[in-house]
C-alpha cells in the first residue's frame, strides 16, 4: 500500500513540485494551502506523515501541529524558511517529529521522509502492546490511551511528552542522559540535539508541576540528566 503524505504549505509552485516528485516514488500526496484546511484533511485522513510549513495563512504551523497533536500521532516534519535555532526548537515543542530549512533539495525532503517514516515504523513494530496504568502521587498515566491525568483532570501532553514522562515513570529514581532520552523516544539517527529534551522537560513540568521551578516529579540531576521521584510521599 502506498504510503499517503499530506505537504502543507501556502505556495502552491511549492507544493506542485513536491507532489509531483512523491507521486513519483509511489506515494499518495494531498495538499492543503492554508492551516485550517491542514487540521481538517489531518484529522479526516489517515496519513503515514505530513509535511508542514511554519509560514500559513489562517493558523501557523505551529498551532496546526498544536491542533492535530490533540487527536493524532502521525509524524510530523515542519519547514522553516528562517533556518533559526528557535524556530526549530517551537516546531519540536508542540510535538514536530523533524524540521527542514527553506531552501531545500528535494532529495533531502524525500531523505528526511523516509528517515522519520522508518523510525516511527520500527518503533511501532518494536513496542509490545501495552496495557494498565502508572501512577504516582497525583499523577496517572494510562499507557494503552496514551493519556495522562493529574489529579484526575486529563493533561494535554504531547505524544513526546507523553513518552518521555512514561519512560522516567517507569523506573522511579533512575536517572537518564538526555542523550539516553532522545535515543529511546525520538530513535536513533534522529538529527536534533539534546536542546530538544530539555524543551520537552520544561514543557512538561509546566503542565504537570504546581512550581516547575521546585519540580515534585520530574528532576534534574546536575551535570549528568533527568529522573522521575515522588517528592510528596
Amino acid at each position: 500500500m502506498a504510503n499517503r503524505v499530506l505537504v502543507v504549505d501556502d505556495e502552491k509552485l511549492i507544493v506542485k513540485g513536491i507532489k509531483f516528485s512523491l507521486e513519483q516514488d509511489g506515494m499518495q500526496v494531498d495538499c492543503a494551502y492554508d492551516g485550517e484546511e491542514a487540521v481538517a484533511l489531518a484529522r479526516n485522513g489517515n496519513y503515514d506523515i505530513i509535511l508542514l510549513d511554519v509560514m500559513l495563512p489562517k493558523l501557523t504551523g505551529h498551532e496546526v501541529c498544536q491542533q492535530i497533536r490533540e487527536f493524532s500521532n502521525v509524524p510530523i516534519i515542519m519547514v522553516t524558511a528562517k533556518g533559526e535555532d528557535m524556530d526549530k526548537i517551537l516546531g519540536l515543542e508542540y510535538g514536530a517529529d523533524d524540521y527542514v530549512t527553506k531552501p531545500f533539495n528535494i532529495l533531502e525532503i524525500k531523505a528526511r521522509i523516509k528517515a522519520v517514516m522508518r523510525r516511527a515504523g520500527a518503533k511501532k513494530e518494536s513496542t509490545e502492546p501495552v496495557s494498565g496504568e502508572l501512577r504516582s502521587g497525583r499523577i496517572r498515566l494510562n499507557r494503552e490511551g496514551h493519556r495522562a491525568y493529574l489529579d484526575g483532570r486529563e493533561v494535554p501532553l504531547t505524544s513526546k511528552e507523553f513518552e518521555v514522562l512514561e519512560i522516567l515513570m517507569l523506573t522511579p529514581d533512575k536517572v537518564y542522559t538526555r542523550e539516553e532520552l532522545l535515543t529511546l523516544v525520538w530513535g536513533e539517527g534522529y538529527p536534533g540535539d539534546v536542546r530538544t529534551v530539555d524543551v520537552h522537560i520544561r514543557r512538561l513540568r509546566e503542565k504537570i508541576e504546581a512550581d516547575s521551578g521546585n519540580p515534585l516529579y520530574v528532576h534534574t540531576k546536575w551535570g549528568v540528566g533527568y529522573y522521575f521521584l515522588n517528592k510528596e510521599q
